[in-house]
């Protein structure tokens, strides 16, 4: 069999960065918050720095794992490697179908902000395929899309702290109220905001992408990582002080509202806008993550094989794109999952474990943190998944069992096929 072709390295440190940024900012901030209110109120707070620390020990998992396997695919190759083709399995299949459900939640989201209700639907399916036509014509574009609009985002996220706190009309209070919940609500609230973190998982998937990788990807994924949670924690604590935790947990856009509450009318617009260029941004990200980890996994034969094609002058994975495209819009257009959060972060968090159980294994030659982070990412990633709401807990290990089964019946007809008659 020849080998598979190659992704072309076109991206620096800066172009990875973006693209993780772009995944991380994304809705999240736009909606993470008002779950996990209503899971722990002010304790959210906490929650946050509990996701951040459990992010971190990932992302440092992540990181070196990149560095000794520059190539695309993420986790899926670095549990396939370190621990088996089943943990590269597991990992591979909870990251693209929690994350192809939340390429349909994004789509959804930019719509519900962008047009009215009788045009969400199409506009979402539009705005995949427009995206999705951006990613076709070369990661370089992708970059630089990405670039911009992170640059808006972050505007729009200025103007909505500003004008929450010095409005004429803002009267903040103390942030640091009572924790909700006790520990468990603290714990579900933190399961809830990893969703917000996990998108540095799209850096490592770009391996294959980026100019000397070993050095590129580590200082991308933690760069990236540490601006968000400083960006979070600033969000965080200006929703509280100008909402409090009972409105922030009913409010389906917090943000919005705690401008509102500033009484500056003119910069709702500016946070809407934000909100709906953000969920563009979470979707060019994980459109490109996603085809990524579909090309690793259909050249390992996890998928169909066909998907493992690279488009001979674009140099992307163009059929795992398309094939990508073609789910989620069918996703937008018949089922509604704005609310699928829970979902996404027990796939996301799935993924994690097998990248901190992966890192654990590696040689000191390869070793760039230490264990004891994985140990902790590990312990992380468990007890938040059995926080998140039961609902979604179930779903998500239904969805993964299915895989499982699909893969174990695939691989039992290959060593044991039926015979021919005649």
């Amino acid at each position: 069999m020849s080998e598979p072709t190659p992704l072309q390295r076109r991206l620096g440190t800066g172009d990875a960065v973006a693209i993780g940024l772009g995944a991380m900012i994304g809705a999240g901030v736009f909606s993470a918050f008002a779950p996990a209110a209503a899971a722990a109120g002010a304790g959210l707070l906490v929650g946050l720095a509990v996701a951040a620390v459990v992010a971190y020990c990932n992302a440092t998992s992540s990181a070196q794992l990149a560095a000794q396997y520059p190539t695309s695919g993420g986790t899926y190759v670095y549990g396939r490697e370190r621990l088996g083709p089943w943990w590269g399995f597991v990992a591979g299949w909870g990251f693209v179908i929690g994350k192809t459900a939340s390429c349909a939640a994004m789509a959804l989201t930019f719509a519900a902000y962008a047009v009215p209700e009788p045009w969400r639907r199409p506009v979402a399916v539009a705005a995949v395929l427009a995206l999705t036509a951006v990613n076709y014509r070369g990661i370089t574009r992708t970059a630089r899309l990405a670039r911009i609009i992170v640059a808006l985002v972050l505007v729009a996220l200025a103007v909505a702290v500003t004008a929450s706190w010095a409005g004429p009309g803002a009267q903040p209070a103390d942030p640091f109220g009572p924790v909700g919940g006790g520990a468990y609500g603290v714990l579900q609230a933190a399961g809830l905001l990893f969703f917000a973190f996990a998108g540095y998982a799209r850096i490592a998937t770009l391996g294959e992408e980026v100019r000397e990788p070993r050095r590129t990807i580590p200082r991308a994924i933690v760069g990236a990582l540490g601006f968000v949670v400083l960006l979070y924690a600033v969000v965080g604590v200006t929703l509280l002080a100008c909402l409090g935790p009972d409105r922030v947990a009913s409010s389906s856009a917090p943000l919005l509202d705690a401008v509102r509450a500033g009484g500056w009318a003119w910069a709702a617009p500016v946070v809407v806008a934000g909100a709906a260029v953000a969920s563009l941004g979470a979707l060019l990200a994980l459109v490109t993550g996603v085809g990524r980890t579909a090309l690793a996994m259909a050249r390992q034969g996890d998928l169909p094989r066909p998907l493992a094609a690279v488009h001979p002058r674009f140099a992307v994975p163009h059929r795992a794109e398309l094939a990508v495209a073609a789910v989620v819009c069918l996703l937008v257009a018949t089922v509604d999952l704005r609310g699928v959060i829970g979902f996404s972060s027990f796939g996301v968090l799935v993924y994690y474990l097998v990248a901190n159980l992966s890192a654990f294994t590696q040689r000191d030659e390869h070793r760039r943190y230490p264990r004891f982070l994985q140990v902790i990412g590990a312990v992380g990633c468990v007890a938040l998944t059995l926080t998140l709401p039961p609902g979604a807990v179930g779903v998500g290990a239904a969805v993964l069992a299915v895989g499982v089964l699909a893969r174990a019946t695939r691989r039992a007809v290959s060593v044991h096929p039926h015979p021919v008659a005649g």
